[in-house]
């Protein structure tokens, strides 16, 4: 066991008296843990606190003060974010009326479910020295470069980004720190945000002994298949590590990937990843969504460390699964190997008591709420009153995690599906997946075929129809057929390198067969090997095309072992 996991409990002891400060008030509670820096000592290349001087932010996060920022755009900077929201323009910004912060960079921020117009309530980036000249070329905002002014409109307790980052570097997992701000833009009082520290060289500095490496933005439903966004670093630029440890994820033959992965990637630092964002119920996080996450390739051994993001929606399924083998492409190759496999186990353990009993959780959030409700009851006591019943939920959800996470840390492992006499499983609850926005899903019965149920599949009007039915299943190591009876309807294929019009194959494997134009129903199988102990396969049934339909028929989804065939 690390070092540092000795530490962990060092770091859930709260001082006596963390009674909540309000907004003019200067100690803060006592935070459940320490910077990864502190807790982690295993040599990993990671900086420690001995060597890591404290600096002005470290005053900022762990004073009390609620900063209240007022942010001026001038009018013309205002008109190119309406039309370019993610390119930096310049603004002021004055803190609590006596600090004022010129040519400071700004730009919106989010996704799908948080991004908001500059006109509404926008998530901002605040880069201090984007613009800065002269005396403001070396400025900075309590020692940071780079930070984030949340919205939490995902998230109305305003507290799951904190505690969760908490959680992490408890774990040693390298994570921005979060407090608060209360935001004015243009005069607009725009309420409570969440402040956090953003990825950037001076955060990297603080977690890593050499913060010159290749830092890439995980972006929007992005995995490392595509050329993610290059934030930072001193690296080449075409992309190479990242395609290394692509290559080294989908090496075909385990004994060589394993020590490809291992050479690529910090794969302790990964188990305690993964074991946050499962732990976490972080859904909307790499291992479940392959979003919300930065790599960092650290220089001094050319290593990827995985840093997490956007935790504004968590703890939300008290039962979310730890156990099950996520489907991204890293931690699927990860969670194929039995030796680390077993250490993730170990790894949940030894976290466990950072979640279990949630009664140190609880405490902080009832140490953070009134500092937040001071602020809100000035703003709007309705709002304020609204914000008790989100404390009240986020302390029920954290103390029904606990009991979920104390039930599941001792199942065992899930295991593969028994097979009938025959070698054969039917395959049911299938789902839909689609990289267009037309295609449609469907579970359809058949017209002037009733007795025929199917998954239903059709190009939309956009011309363009790469869908899919998708099912995962947990397999040993073996020769599978995976077979289905399918019918067309005026399909024009598409080709790519995995296939073309309608087909059925493995996820990550190409296929030959071919189902296009008008069709009966057509029997097709697909056969592939699992060369692994276990691993979990994704099952695909779909349609490229351009235009036509496919129907796959439900009953005939099956996968049979091909007991007599030995693994090639």
């Amino acid at each position: 066991m690390k070092t540092y996991f000795f530490l962990l409990t060092l770091f859930l002891v709260f001082a006596s008296g963390t009674a909540g400060c309000t907004p003019e008030s200067k100690p803060a509670p006592t935070a459940v843990v320490a910077d990864s820096a502190a807790a982690d000592k295993s040599g990993s290349g990671l900086a420690t606190e001995t060597e890591r001087p404290r600096d002005a932010s470290d005053e900022f996060f762990e004073g009390g003060e609620i900063p209240e920022l007022k942010i001026e755009v001038p009018e013309g900077e205002l008109k190119q974010l309406r039309e370019n929201s993610k390119a930096y323009v310049r603004c002021t910004i004055r803190q609590n009326e006596d600090v004022v912060f010129k040519s400071v960079g700004i730009k919106l921020k989010g996704a799908a479910g948080s991004f908001r117009e500059i006109d509404d309530r926008p998530a901002l980036t605040l880069n201090m020295d984007k613009f800065a000249k002269g005396k403001h070329k070396k400025q900075s905002f309590h020692g940071l470069d780079k930070f984030h002014l949340n919205n939490s409109v995902q998230d109305e307790s305003y507290l799951n980004e904190l505690i969760c980052s908490e959680l992490c570097r408890a774990a040693g997992v390298a994570t921005p720190r979060v407090t608060h701000a209360r935001v004015w833009l243009n005069e607009r009082d725009l309420g409570l945000y969440v402040l956090k520290e953003g990825f950037d060289k001076k955060f990297l500095k603080r977690h890593f002994a050499d913060p010159s490496g290749n830092l890439y933005d995980g972006g929007f439903l992005q995995d490392i298949d595509v050329d993610l966004e290059k934030d930072s670093g001193d690296g080449d630029d075409d992309r190479s590590d990242l395609h290394a440890l692509k290559a080294a994820c989908e090496e075909p033959e385990p004994e060589k990937r394993w020590p490809l992965i291992e050479s690529r990637l910090d794969v302790d630092k990964f188990l305690s990843f993964v074991a946050l964002e499962m732990m976490t119920c972080h859904w909307d996080g790499y291992s479940f969504n392959k979003n919300n996450y930065r790599i960092y390739f650290d220089a001094t051994n050319q290593k990827a460390y995985f840093l997490p993001h956007g935790m504004d929606q968590m703890f939300g399924d008290p039962n979310a699964p730890v156990l099950d083998h996520p489907g991204r492409i890293v931690s699927a190759a990860v969670m194929q190997n039995p030796k680390w496999r077993a250490q993730y186990r170990e790894r949940l353990r030894e976290l466990l008591p950072l979640f279990a009993p949630a009664d140190k959780l609880v405490a902080r959030v009832d140490a953070l709420q009134p500092r937040l409700r001071s602020l809100l009851e000035a703003l709007n006591v309705e709002q304020a009153q609204g914000h008790d019943d989100r404390i009240r939920e986020l302390k029920e959800r954290l103390v029904a995690r606990a009991e979920g996470l104390k039930e599941q840390v001792e199942h065992p492992d899930p295991s593969p599906p028994e097979f009938d006499e025959n070698n054969t499983i039917h395959l049911a609850d299938w789902y839909g997946a689609s990289e267009c926005d037309d295609a449609l899903h469907e579970e359809a019965d058949l017209p002037g075929e009733p007795s025929r149920k199917t998954y239903l599949i059709k190009c939309g009007p956009s011309g363009r129809c790469v869908a899919s039915w998708r099912r995962k299943v947990l397999l040993a190591k073996g020769r599978y057929e995976f077979n289905v009876e399918a019918k067309t309807v005026d399909v024009e294929a598409i080709e790519d390198e995995r296939g073309a019009a309608a087909g059925i194959r493995a996820s990550g494997a190409p296929r030959t067969d071919r189902l296009a134009g008008s069709s009966d129903w057509t029997p097709m199988k697909f056969e592939f090997n699992v060369l692994e102990e276990v691993r979990e396969v994704e099952l695909v049934a779909e349609l490229k095309s351009t235009k036509g339909q496919v129907w796959f028929d439900r009953e005939t989804l099956t996968l049979k072992r091909l007991m007599p065939r030995q693994v090639e």
